[in-house]
Formats: structure tokens, C-alpha cells, sequence
């Protein structure tokens, strides 16, 4: 195909400027060292940055101790972890890449009996509580899925951690936050009204359920400004989240039409499509998916009138490039593309194959296998 000229255009988003619109998606990768970023994850980034990603989410960063499903997963609580994340933006500011903080708290997809959520020594907190299906620690003895949560009693307790996270990645040199509001965490709990029954004021109306995730949000732009953004998912499905239709597009509408009148407009609102691999059949053999299916992003781009779309999930470079030059959306996210060819955008420029297949296996790690398989070890397209 020509080359992408809408794609590889620099784009200000916030208070930067980012060099093309191959935006590397947030991807759990399971590497950190006992939640303390390290020398292979600085690897991984840099490679990438080298790359061409010239725009650069983290994997979902915990903002405080609890007992997520993913043992190896980094935080941001502790000044361990905000030097080891600096190494890390150091290096790809160093390669003239930007990079975000993808901040994140699992909510009721925690478990009490891990051994973070007991040193944290709360329950495990989510907006209302009602336990989500399915789930599988495999860390833990018998391997236990989700238990019901206790109820947050006051929202703006779990508020307060999210900015002193961000607090904390402004100290590592982040270039900016992006709250994970997206696949039945914490946030994206507080959205659905099948996971949020609350009677006060962050639960019932569309607009009550979104108060937690715009209250974020602006407490989010104290520390950072204009650097703030916001990746959604209306499909739902995983994690056991997803409300009718009606209510589905009512509770975003109210979302997206609010936090695109605040006074500072988010640097972009990125938007998860429905992917099917993600979307579990919780009743085996009924053919009955959890998620509401629906073209998300052609229902909901029309709510943003000053924001900033990203468009997340299954964007192939084509497609992209349509998204782009039609003024829909801002820019696009790659994400297994990104995994598995460290040069992404390289190959986009020297029209190279994107023939690396993913080591799916290794996605998220092995205690048995070493760390950079499936992770640093993919290879470069040739370009002598």
C-alpha cells in the first residue's frame, strides 16, 4: 500500500508532540521484579521506542498494594518503583520517544488472600459488593476465582491514591497519565451498573456512576494538566461487566459529552473495540457472550467535539490510515502488532512485513522460561 502519510504525521497531543500516530498500546506483560520495574522491561521499551513508537503507554500500573491477578505486574506507590520506572522513561525519552503511565487498581478482580492485599491490610475495594464471575489466581493455593468485595466507603479514598500516583509518575518523568478505565477494573466497575448498585452519589443515574471516573480524572489534571487521558471500553465482557444497550450509550454519552466540556480537554480518550477473544461465554455451551456487541466507537465518536480520539483493538495499518485522514479519529493504537515487531513503524515506512508471529504462550511470562522470550527476543526487519 502507499505509504500511510496520515499515520506517520506528528500530532500535539496535551503539551507534546508526538512524532507519528502508531500510538503503542498499554499491554500487560507480566516482567517486573516483585512490582519493582527492571533492566528487561527497560529492554523491552527501548527496543520499541527505537522503533518508531514514538508514542508509548505502559502496561497497567498498579497505584497501590492489593492482590491483583497479576503477580508480576509494576506499581507506582513506592520510590523503589518510581526509580525504576525513571530508567525506564529515561531511556525512551533518550531514543526521542514520549511515554504515558497507564494507571490502574483492579477493584473487585483483587484477591484477600494475596499476599499484596494482605500487606496492604484493607479489604478488597470495589464501588458495590457483588462478585464478578470466573477469575483464576493461579499464585494462590487451589487456584480460588473472585470473591464478593466490600463496598468503598467513601470513593474518594481510592481518588486520592490515583493522584498520588500520578504524583509519583510525574516524578519518574512520565510525560503524562492514561487512567485504565477500561475491562472490568476498578473504573470501568464504577460505569457499569451491573457491578455499581450504590444508593449515594456515585451510583444509580448514568451521571452518578460517572462521577468516580470524572472526579479521577480532574484530580488527575491537578498534577498533570492537559497530560491526562482516559481508555475506555462501552463492549465490555471481561471481567464480568456490560449493561443493555440503551443504558450502555446513555452512561457513556453522559461521559464523554462532560469531560469534554472541562475547562483543560484531555489529551485524547482512547476507545477499546469489542474484541471476541476477550469476551467470555460465563453459562459453557449457551453461545451467549458477555459483552453488549455494537460499533462502539461509529455510536459514541460524535460525543467529542474538542477531545482527542484514539482507537484501540484490531486497527490494521489500512484502516488506520482511513481513521486518520477522515478527521474520526486522532490517532490509533497497536498493540499485539507492537508485541511481537519491535520496529513497527519502521516496517510501516519500508513497507516490511509484519511476519514476527506472537509467542502467545509467553505473553505474560513463565516462572520455568526465561523472561525475554516472548518479550525482547523478536527480531528487527532486515533493512540493508
Amino acid at each position: 500500500m502507499p505509504r500511510p502519510s496520515h499515520l506517520l504525521s506528528p500530532l500535539k497531543l496535551g503539551s507534546i508532540t508526538i512524532a507519528n500516530r502508531a500510538g503503542m498500546s498499554s499491554m500487560t506483560r507480566d516482567r517486573s521484579s516483585n512490582t519493582v520495574p527492571n533492566d528487561i522491561m527497560r529492554e523491552y521499551y527501548l527496543q520499541r521506542a527505537r522503533g518508531g513508537a514514538a508514542f508509548i503507554v505502559t502496561e497497567a500500573t498498579l497505584i497501590s498494594l492489593v492482590g491483583a491477578e497479576w503477580q508480576n505486574a509494576p506499581g507506582i506507590w513506592n520510590q523503589e518503583q518510581i526509580d525504576g520506572w525513571k530508567n525506564i522513561v529515561d531511556a525512551v525519552h533518550g531514543a526521542g520517544s514520549k511515554i504515558y503511565c497507564q494507571l490502574w487498581h483492579g477493584g473487585r478482580v483483587s484477591h484477600p488472600d494475596a499476599p499484596a492485599q494482605i500487606a496492604a491490610g484493607v479489604p478488597v475495594y470495589a464501588p458495590s459488593a457483588i462478585a464478578a464471575r470466573g477469575g483464576k489466581f493461579r499464585f494462590l493455593p487451589g487456584e480460588p476465582g473472585y470473591i464478593t468485595p466490600t463496598e468503598v466507603p467513601d470513593p474518594k479514598i481510592l481518588i486520592a491514591e490515583y493522584k498520588q500516583a500520578a504524583v509519583n509518575a510525574k516524578a519518574a518523568g512520565f510525560d503524562g497519565v492514561e487512567i485504565h478505565g477500561a475491562n472490568g477494573y476498578l473504573v470501568h466497575q464504577f460505569l457499569d451498573s451491573s457491578s455499581n448498585q450504590r444508593t449515594d452519589a456515585y451510583g444509580g443515574s448514568p451521571a452518578n456512576r460517572t462521577r468516580f471516573a470524572l472526579e479521577t480524572l480532574s484530580a488527575l489534571q491537578e498534577v498533570f494538566g492537559p497530560d491526562v487521558s482516559l481508555k475506555i471500553n462501552p463492549n465490555g465482557g471481561y471481567n464480568d461487566v456490560g449493561m443493555p444497550l440503551d443504558e450502555t450509550i446513555a452512561t457513556y454519552g453522559h461521559l464523554l459529552s462532560t469531560l469534554d466540556a472541562l475547562p483543560t480537554p484531555l489529551a485524547y480518550v482512547a476507545l477499546m473495540r469489542y474484541m471476541a477473544f476477550i469476551d467470555p461465554e460465563y453459562e459453557p455451551g449457551s453461545g451467549k457472550k458477555r459483552a453488549t456487541q455494537f460499533d462502539a466507537f461509529a455510536t459514541l465518536k460524535g460525543y467529542l467535539k474538542r477531545t482527542k480520539w484514539f482507537v484501540n483493538a484490531g486497527v490494521q495499518v489500512d484502516e488506520a490510515e482511513e481513521l486518520i485522514a477522515s478527521g474520526d479519529a486522532a490517532g490509533v493504537f497497536f498493540g499485539i502488532q507492537w508485541l511481537a515487531h519491535p520496529d513497527l513503524v519502521k516496517r510501516i515506512e519500508k513497507g516490511k512485513p509484519f511476519d514476527n508471529q506472537p509467542q502467545w504462550a509467553h505473553f505474560y511470562g513463565s516462572p520455568d522460561v526465561d523472561a525475554a522470550v516472548g518479550y525482547t527476543d523478536y527480531p528487527a526487519a532486515s533493512y540493508a
